[in-house]
């Protein structure tokens, strides 16, 4: 499976900005999508996930409450939609996905998120 990965940009502190996460193949097999990030200097960190048949999500305490995952199985496609941005949540942001608990069997580039004013 190859993901794609894009929506990044930069925006100012409070701003909006939809990530997409497109798989090449029907996501027939795909157990959870993942979003990361990382920042320069820090460690890679768990933004959220989707478990891709129930829908069911989980999201990091830092992102709690402003960013949202959806699906759209049509599509292959998993959003990520961030609001109310702050700098601290500059990174640049990469989807990935595994076809079993636990499993990162599959990554995608990943797309620049910058908020500053």
């Amino acid at each position: 499976v190859q993901l794609q990965a894009s929506g990044g940009g930069a925006v100012h502190p409070g701003g909006s900005l939809r990530l997409s996460c497109t798989a090449s193949r029907s996501t027939f097999g795909i157990y959870t999508m993942y979003w990361f990030r990382q920042a320069p200097g820090k460690e890679r960190e768990v933004v959220g996930r989707i478990r891709w048949s129930a829908g069911s999500t989980y999201y990091a305490d830092s992102v709690k409450g402003r960013f949202t995952l959806s699906r759209d199985n049509a599509k292959n496609t998993v959003y990520l939609q961030t609001t109310s941005l702050k700098p601290e949540d500059s990174a640049v942001y990469f989807c990935a996905a595994g076809p079993g608990p636990g499993r990162f069997d599959w990554f995608g580039q990943g797309t620049q998120v910058t908020v500053s004013s």
